[in-house]
């Protein structure tokens, strides 16, 4: 598994971080998704509570971003830029990577490893399926798990066209795009690591 390297988009509610988790339990190797976090502010000095505010967002305008170019030393975490927080994060990832082996979640990993031979997966899911998931995760009706869903699914999507240039869920731009609620969640790992198998991207 020394090469393998997974990378996992998700409609959010689509259970894309359990099955991410399940696929590393079952490889034995490490998941990375809130760690990445971590070692972003660990390697830059920032806060972790800086990057954990713009995880996957990206704001149109934004004070950090007006007064980047004139932060001083003493201006504080505050003043950082969401495009030198996305640089800060995809060193990161490409030196997990490049350690390997991984599964990568969101945060623009297939693109950031595009160079690399990886294997690049989206998980998506009918909302009624997804709402459902919401609802009982989170104990919200079921108006208030949708307008959550489509929310997410909006901001991850602005944040991943915009650094990417690409489309957010697009299949063209993966390597296998699977629907969660036909399987299930441990349905939907056997599957996708079945095909990275078949497909040479999952080494034994």
């Amino acid at each position: 598994m020394d090469h393998t390297v997974i990378t996992i988009g998700r409609q959010f509610g689509s259970g894309g971080g359990i099955i991410a988790q399940q696929i590393g339990k079952r490889l034995g190797i490490p998941v990375y998704d809130n760690e990445l976090i971590s070692r972003a502010a660990e390697e830059s000095g920032f806060s972790k509570e800086l990057f954990t505010r713009s995880d996957e967002k990206r704001s149109l305008f934004s004070l950090s971003g007006f007064f980047a170019p004139w932060r001083s030393a003493h201006a504080g975490d505050s003043f950082i830029s969401d495009d030198a927080m996305f640089k800060i994060q995809s060193d990161v990832i490409r030196e997990i990577a490049e350690k390997g082996p991984a599964v990568l979640i969101g945060r623009c990993s297939d693109y950031i490893l595009r160079d690399m031979e990886t294997l690049d997966v989206f998980i998506s899911a009918p909302m009624d399926y997804r709402i459902r998931r919401i609802c009982e995760r989170e104990g919200l009706s079921e108006k208030e798990a949708e307008t959550l869903i489509q929310r997410k699914d909006k901001t991850r999507s602005t944040y991943y066209n915009y650094y990417t240039l690409e489309t957010w869920g697009e299949a063209a731009g993966y390597d296998l795009c699977i629907d969660s609620s036909i399987l299930g969640i441990e349905g939907t790992a056997e599957q996708i690591i079945a095909f990275g198998k078949a497909a040479g991207r999952i080494r034994e």
